[in-house]
């Protein structure tokens, strides 16, 4: 995994999933600009309405400690990626509204 990736990462102390663009991942921790995954469905349905929208992404360091699993956001046979969802629902590239411009290029 490196910068610019979707991921998402399970944590613990309290327990939480995060999905979103990674940013840094090493032996201290791993940042990410991203979303708590129970807030990703209305986040996506209020882009796709427009308007305001009162949810949105942040960026945020979980130190080592706290981490169980970071995974690749990926398709897993007929199961869309949260990425391909994200479009799927949206019509809009997640890294567009997720990534610095730093990790936009590929």
């Amino acid at each position: 995994m490196k910068p610019g990736d979707l991921v998402s990462v399970q944590l613990n102390s309290p327990r939480e999933q995060v999905w979103g663009v990674l940013t840094r991942l090493d032996q201290s921790g791993t940042e990410l600009r991203g979303i708590e995954l129970g807030n990703f469905e209305e986040w996506c349905t209020q882009l796709a309405k427009g308007g305001d929208v009162e949810l949105g992404p942040s960026t945020v360091f979980f130190p080592a400690h706290r981490i169980e699993r970071v995974s690749l956001d990926e398709q897993i046979g007929a199961v869309p990626s949260m990425g391909e969802r994200f479009k799927q629902i949206t019509g809009k590239e997640p890294r567009d509204l997720l990534a610095p411009r730093t990790y936009m290029a590929r």
